[in-house]
């Protein structure tokens, strides 16, 4: 693996957040100015290819990356700012289950993602 790779690869375990690929660009050339745009892209194809991160398309018309988790996770993100909140509720994920098997599957693998935006001052008051 390339130096330049090798400093994409952090850039992309560090985050927090979900970033696009020029969040990514913009971080990994804080480390090491020559990293191309087309670098990133080459890499994030190739990471993704490899099983290393997962693609998310949120609804932003930009794709979106996190690196694989060991856990599942689901995804609320705020449609005003863009932001996204990582979950996990474990009722979701037996009715799930319950659901595929009421039809006659066996669930090996799901993608949960919730749109809204923040609850205002009568949203909470109707609470």
């Amino acid at each position: 693996m390339t130096e330049q790779r090798r400093v994409i690869a952090r850039v992309i375990e560090m985050a927090t957040d979900h970033p696009d690929v020029e969040e990514l660009h913009r971080r990994a050339a804080e480390v090491d100015a020559r990293i191309s745009i087309s670098t990133v892209y080459r890499t994030v194809k190739l990471f993704e290819d490899a099983g290393i991160i997962e693609r998310h398309d949120f609804r932003d018309g930009r794709a979106r990356y996190e690196t694989v988790s060991e856990e599942h996770h689901d995804h609320l993100i705020d449609l005003r700012t863009g932001r996204v909140v990582e979950f996990r509720h474990e009722d979701i994920e037996r009715l799930q289950e319950k659901i595929a098997r009421e039809l006659g599957f066996r669930l090996v693998d799901h993608r949960l993602e919730l749109y809204g935006v923040p609850l205002d001052e009568t949203d909470k008051k109707a609470r």
